[in-house]
């Protein structure tokens, strides 16, 4: 499985998240405590927004990210109030620079971690309920691309968390017609460059680790003496596979089958559950 993370809030250096804390997500590329593999090699992707331009940047590569000169030299220019960052341990699809997360469409981003149980058996049928006005942008080959098209081909635009419930609804479905008990496995984040959702749910009730931060002003409480939190501003959001850092308590387990979302003004922690689609 992958590992991945969220930021949102305040502009910051990509680096001051990726590479400055105790047990980094670039660390995590390497040394992964809570991933069904230690190791997360196979590639890896930022994908940020900035005011300077209206769609987000991409940056992929089939390169482990541990090892990547090119990543730690962009990640100390750009500064971002809104970025995702995946690390990938391929499991069925080629390692490939099309198969790296974060996929993006128009002003979206998405990532996954986790897989579609049986893939093999429903890909045809998944594919062909996409949007035939979506299906040429698919680049890559993995599920992870193909569920982010049937979300955009079921509302996502409009209805983000409604979306991925049909989609996640349909791959089920289809897994359960196909005869696998348990399709679905897995966390996700998307954004529309203003808001985050970040999703956890597997059909079998064990989904992949999902933590947010706790409030900044909440941390500063906690550790008084902690230089390091005056640096950070109050309204910085994180949404990580595996806990950064090195404060204990700093960290909130996202609840099973449910979702959060951040964003101006909002920030709201609700149930999920897959839905049929129309």
């Amino acid at each position: 499985m992958c590992r991945w993370l969220a930021y949102w809030g305040s502009p910051v250096r990509l680096t001051e998240v990726l590479y400055t804390p105790v047990h980094s997500l670039i660390d995590q590329s390497l040394h992964s405590k809570l991933g069904a593999e230690t190791t997360n090699g196979d590639g890896f992707g930022v994908g940020w927004y900035s005011e300077a331009n209206d769609l987000p940047g991409v940056f992929r590569s089939t390169e482990p990210a541990w090892n990547d000169t090119n990543l730690r030299e962009l990640s100390a220019h750009v500064t971002s109030p809104l970025f995702f960052a995946h690390i990938r341990a391929a499991i069925g699809s080629s390692v490939q620079q099309t198969n790296c997360h974060p996929f993006r469409y128009q002003r979206w981003l998405w990532m996954h971690n986790g897989f579609i149980d049986g893939f093999r058996d429903i890909k045809r049928s998944l594919a062909f309920a996409v949007d035939p006005t979506l299906y040429l942008d698919i680049g890559g080959t993995t599920d992870s691309e193909l569920l982010f098209h049937l979300a955009l081909t079921f509302g996502l635009e409009d209805d983000p968390p409604g979306a991925v419930a049909r989609a996640i609804g349909f791959v089920e479905e289809r897994g359960r017609e196909a005869g696998h008990e348990f399709p679905f496995q897995g966390t996700i984040a998307t954004s529309d460059g203003d808001s985050l959702w970040a999703f956890r749910y597997s059909s079998a009730g064990k989904s992949r680790s999902l933590y947010f931060n706790r409030s900044v002003p909440q941390l500063r409480e906690m550790y008084p003496d902690m230089p390091v939190l005056e640096k950070v501003a109050d309204d910085a959001r994180l949404v990580v596979s595996e806990p950064i850092g090195d404060l204990p308590g700093a960290w909130v387990e996202v609840p099973e089958a449910s979702y959060g979302v951040v964003s101006k003004g909002r920030e709201e922690l609700l149930p999920f559950a897959p839905s049929a689609p129309a």
